[in-house]
C-alpha cells in the first residue's frame, strides 16, 4: 500500500492512487456519482496535476498561495494547476473572510494591503484584526483584498469529497493522510492482517451519510451552536447500523455532561434518558439526586444494582444507595468493608530534579537484587497483548478493513471476547502448561514495534520482560488477563504504579504510590481489591516530604 518517500518523491501520489483503487474495489456500490466521477477524472489527469492536487489535499486548510506550492517533482505549479481550475476542483475567486485572510498573510503584507486603514506598525497582528473587524468588511476574493500582491490564491473545492473518501477508507475521520507518511518512514508499523475483499467499515451510502451527519452535529456543538438545535438534530437521527447508534448515544452523553456543568438538571435528565451510552444511567442517577428527585434516583439505582453494566457502575452504586436511602429516611446501611491492603509509609526528601513521586519511590526502593520498575498499566497489558496476539489480530469479519489499524474495530464492543472465545481460550491455556514464556518471548522479538492496543513497546525492555516471566506466577497472569477480558475499557487502567522483583526467589510485589494529599481512585481501588482477593502481593505507599531546613 505504501511507497518509500526516501526512494520515490511522488510517494504521496502513489499512496493516494492506491486508496482510490482500494475504494473502487471495495466501495463501488457505496460511492456517489460525484465521487465516482472524481476518481475517473483524477485518473485522466497528467501526473503533475495529480500530484499538485494531492499535495494540497494532504496539507492543512483549504486555501493555498501559489507562491508557496513549490515542489521539484511537480515542476511548474502554475502549469499543473490549469486542469484543476478547468475541472472546478480549485477556485481562484473564492470569497475570503477577513479572519481567513489574516491567517494567510504575514504582518508586512497585511500592512501593505491595508495601508489606507492607518494601522499602527507597533500594534500586534491581533490588534489590527480587531480594528478592521469593527469596519464590518465583507468577504471578497484574494485579488480584491490584496491587488498589489504578486500572488494567486487557490481554494480547494473538493476537500469535503476527499474527506468522505478518507472516511470510507479509514472508517473514521481522526486518521488522516499522514498515516501513510508515518508508515512509509517506519515511524508506525502495523500488523499485517488478511483483509477480505468485502471488508469495510461503512457498509452502505446511508452509513457514510449518517457518519457525516453525526460528525457535523458534533462540530456544531463544539463550535458553540445553541444546544436545542444540536439536540433536535441528534435525536432526529436514526440508523440500522448499531455502530452509528453508539456514536449517537455518545454524542448525547457529551451533551448531558455539558448540561450538568451548567447545573441544568432538567435538560441533563432528558438527554441521559435518550442515551444508551455506557455510564449514562449512572449520570442520570446523579442528576436525579442533584435535582432532589430522591425516589426516582433510588428506584433507578436499585434497578441498576440488580444488573450493573460494569464493575465501575457497581462500585459507584455501593456508595450511592446508602446515601439515597438515608435521604429518604431509611435506616443506615453499612457498606461492606474493603479488603485490607498492605501499607508502606515513607518520608523522603523532595526531589529537586522534577522527578514524579513514583520515580522518587522507585529510586528509594530499588536494590541490585530487588529491582523496581515504574510500569503502571504497561506491564500487565503488554504481557496480555503478546500472549494473546493471535486472538487480538484474528481476521474476523468486520474487525479489520484497512492496513492502518491499531487493533480490531470491535475491541471495546460487548461481544469482543465472545467472538474470539476459542482463540483466547487457546492462548490462556498456555499459562497452564508453561508454553506461554516461549510464546511471549517469540512475539516480543517477531512483533517488535508493531502497533498494538495493549503492548507498550517504549516501556517493555528485554530485562523487564525476563524478570516478569521469572517472577510472576502463571496463575496470577491468568487472573489478570481474564479480568481484562471482562471489561477491556475499564480494566486496562488503574494498575499499581511500581513492581519490584526478587529474581533469586522468583517473587514480586506491586506498589501503588500516593503523594501528599493524593488518594486512591476508583479504578485503582478495584484493582487493589482484586489483587487482595487472589492473594497477589500488593501495597500502597504513602509518601510525605521531609521538611527542608530553614
Amino acid at each position: 500500500m505504501t511507497s518509500n518517500p526516501l526512494e520515490n518523491p511522488l510517494y504521496y501520489l502513489h499512496n493516494f492512487q492506491q486508496v482510490l483503487c482500494w475504494l473502487e474495489q471495495r466501495y463501488a456500490d457505496v460511492l456517489s456519482p460525484e465521487e465516482q466521477r472524481f476518481i475517473a477524472d483524477f485518473a485522466s489527469l497528467e501526473q503533475p496535476a495529480q500530484a499538485l492536487l494531492v499535495r494540497m489535499v494532504m496539507r492543512k486548510g483549504r486555501h493555498f498561495r501559489l507562491s508557496r506550492l513549490n515542489y521539484p517533482e511537480i515542476g511548474d505549479s502554475a502549469e499543473a494547476l490549469a486542469p484543476l481550475l478547468a475541472l472546478g476542483w480549485v477556485d481562484e475567486q473564492a470569497p475570503l473572510t477577513l479572519e481567513e485572510l489574516f491567517g494567510l498573510l504575514p504582518k508586512p503584507e497585511l500592512q501593505q494591503s491595508f495601508r489606507a486603514a492607518g494601522l499602527s506598525a507597533k500594534a500586534r497582528k491581533e490588534q489590527w484584526l480587531q480594528a478592521l473587524q469593527a469596519l464590518d468588511l465583507q468577504p471578497r476574493a484574494f485579488g480584491q483584498w490584496c491587488p498589489e500582491l504578486d500572488d494567486r490564491l487557490l481554494s480547494l473545492t473538493v476537500m469535503d469529497l476527499c474527506d468522505r473518501l478518507r472516511l470510507m477508507f479509514f472508517g473514521n475521520l481522526y486518521q488522516d493522510w499522514s498515516e501513510f507518511v508515518l508508515a512509509d518512514l517506519g515511524v508506525y508499523s502495523y500488523e499485517t492482517v488478511e483483509i477480505s475483499a468485502d471488508a469495510r467499515g461503512l457498509r452502505s451510502r446511508a452509513d457514510v451519510d449518517g457518519f457525516i451527519y453525526l460528525h457535523q452535529c458534533q462540530e456544531a456543538f463544539e463550535s458553540g451552536e445553541a444546544l436545542p438545535g444540536v439536540l433536535s438534530r441528534i435525536t432526529a437521527f436514526d440508523s440500522t447500523n448499531p455502530w452509528l447508534h453508539k456514536r449517537r448515544d455518545k454524542l448525547l452523553f457529551l451533551l448531558g455532561q455539558h448540561c450538568e456543568r451548567l447545573a441544568d438538571w432538567q435538560q441533563a435528565r432528558q438527554i441521559y434518558l435518550l442515551s444508551q451510552y455506557p455510564g449514562a444511567r449512572l449520570r442520570l442517577i446523579r442528576v436525579l439526586e442533584r435535582n432532589a428527585e430522591y425516589p426516582a434516583a433510588l428506584a433507578l439505582a436499585e434497578q441498576a444494582a440488580a444488573a450493573p453494566q460494569s464493575a465501575a457502575e457497581a462500585q459507584q452504586l455501593l456508595r450511592m444507595l446508602p446515601r439515597l436511602r438515608r435521604k429518604l429516611g431509611g435506616p443506615a446501611v453499612a457498606r461492606g468493608a474493603s479488603r485490607e491492603v498492605a501499607r508502606l509509609d515513607l518520608c523522603l526528601p523532595r526531589d529537586i530534579d522534577g522527578l514524579a513521586v513514583e520515580q522518587v519511590v522507585q529510586a528509594h526502593l530499588h536494590q541490585p537484587l530487588a529491582p523496581v520498575h515504574y510500569v503502571e498499566n504497561s506491564l500487565v497489558n503488554s504481557l496480555f497483548g503478546l500472549l494473546c496476539w493471535p486472538a487480538i489480530f484474528a481476521p474476523l469479519p468486520g474487525a479489520f478493513f484497512h492496513p492502518f489499524q491499531l487493533g480490531p474495530v470491535d475491541l471495546l464492543s460487548a461481544d469482543f471476547h465472545e467472538r474470539r472465545s476459542e482463540l483466547f481460550q487457546a492462548c490462556l491455556a498456555e499459562l497452564d502448561d508453561g508454553r506461554y514464556r516461549d510464546s511471549i518471548r517469540q512475539r516480543f522479538a517477531a512483533k517488535w514495534g508493531l502497533q498494538s492496543p495493549f503492548v507498550f513497546w517504549g516501556a517493555l525492555t528485554e530485562e523487564l520482560l525476563e524478570q516478569a516471566l521469572a517472577c510472576l506466577p502463571a496463575a496470577h497472569l491468568k487472573h489478570w488477563f481474564q479480568r481484562l477480558l471482562l471489561d477491556i475499557k475499564a480494566n486496562r487502567a488503574g494498575m499499581p504504579d511500581l513492581i519490584q522483583f526478587w529474581p533469586e526467589q522468583n517473587t514480586y510485589r506491586m506498589i501503588e504510590v500516593k503523594g501528599p494529599g493524593d488518594r486512591l481512585q476508583d479504578n485503582q481501588l478495584r484493582w487493589l481489591d482484586f489483587c487482595e482477593e487472589h492473594g497477589m502481593p500488593v501495597a500502597v505507599c504513602y509518601v510525605q516530604w521531609q521538611e527542608t531546613p530553614a
